[in-house]
């Protein structure tokens, strides 16, 4: 797989389009077993009559006390996506001019930098900011490339699959994550993706740079129904349900992945609920992808992460996969 990103594919994204939804959409990475019970009903239950509290105290205490962690580190965000932005300006102002981007990634981590004239250099030791993402998407792999010294700089670490896990270990150790921004977006996790809202954990001893960041924030980045989903995800109901849900995505991706090497697929190592796959003859993706979406099948193009040829298919139901195979075999 060669590295290349590009620029003109980096806002390319995955999920509902201008046509709609599909009954069968491999082009996200949500929760395929969502979306969770508890937190469907907390964001029911919101009073969308009235603003949420503009500090977030409860909610900055309730997510504090999930990741064992001082109030003050949790830092809320509209959603991953606004968040990538905020701490990239940030860091412009700070003076930054460089970046480094893991070579097959989320293209709003390099749409950020464009926008806001950082540089994308390889030198992972010499970046003012590291982005990395683990489980990585596409490919669901374990991130490689760190920096010798975490808190040179400033490292943004996005754990927006790792709920969502479903092998494998994380590359840092817990001492090690203390000296990064951890980054989430629960609502995959919890196959609510259309309720928008995020937080990051700051590293210890990040107070200044916290406060520059809540200065850059809008007022009430999170609404209700996103205060809703993160307390909710914070609950012991949500982590049971969670659990439950990983063992039938193990299941379901067995299975997956099983189907699409019968029909002479290949397929790229992934630990998370998401692979990479490749058909045995060269296709012209576009086409195939049309022809998918008007039989209501959507998968992703994984050109736009730099993997021609690839596509990237979310783990879904059995019921899914046979359609899935079924089309592909009539496109055969």
């Amino acid at each position: 797989m060669t590295s290349h990103l590009n620029p003109g594919l980096a806002r390319v994204h995955g999920g509902t389009d201008a046509l709609g939804t599909v009954q069968h959409d491999f082009s996200t990475n949500s929760n395929a077993c969502g979306p969770c019970p508890a937190a469907v009903a907390a964001v029911q239950a919101a009073d969308a009559t009235r603003y949420p509290d503009s500090t977030y105290t409860a909610l900055r205490t309730t997510l504090a006390a999930f990741h064992g962690v001082d109030a003050w580190r949790i830092v809320l965000a509209a959603s991953a996506s606004e968040f990538i932005f905020r701490v990239t300006a940030w860091r412009r102002l700070q003076g930054a001019s460089t970046v480094h981007l893991p070579p097959h990634a989320y293209g709003d981590y390099a749409a950020a930098a464009a926008a806001w004239g950082l540089q994308p250099t390889e030198g992972v030791d010499s970046a003012d900011l590291v982005w990395a993402c683990e489980p990585s998407s596409p490919l669901g792999q374990s991130h490689r490339n760190w920096p010798q010294d975490l808190a040179r700089c400033a490292v943004v670490l996005d754990c927006a699959y790792a709920p969502l896990r479903l092998e494998g270990l994380p590359s840092l150790g817990p001492a090690q994550r203390q000296q990064v921004w951890q980054l989430f977006s629960p609502n995959k996790a919890l196959g609510l993706t259309g309720v928008r809202a995020a937080y990051a954990i700051a590293p210890l001893h990040a107070q200044v740079e916290v406060s520059g960041l809540e200065a850059l924030a809008p007022s009430w980045p999170v609404g209700v129904h996103g205060v809703a989903m993160l307390n909710a995800w914070a609950q012991p109901a949500t982590a049971q349900w969670l659990a439950s849900s990983l063992t039938t995505l193990r299941t379901w991706k067995a299975g997956q992945i099983s189907a699409l090497l019968s029909q002479g697929w290949e397929l790229a190592p992934s630990e998370a609920n998401y692979v990479c796959a490749r058909p045995p003859q060269p296709a012209d993706a576009q086409a195939l992808c049309v022809s998918l979406r008007t039989h209501g099948i959507k998968v992703r193009d994984a050109t736009s992460f730099g993997l021609s040829g690839w596509f990237r298919l979310g783990v879904l139901s059995p019921g899914a996969v046979e359609a899935l195979v079924l089309q592909l075999q009539r496109e055969s």
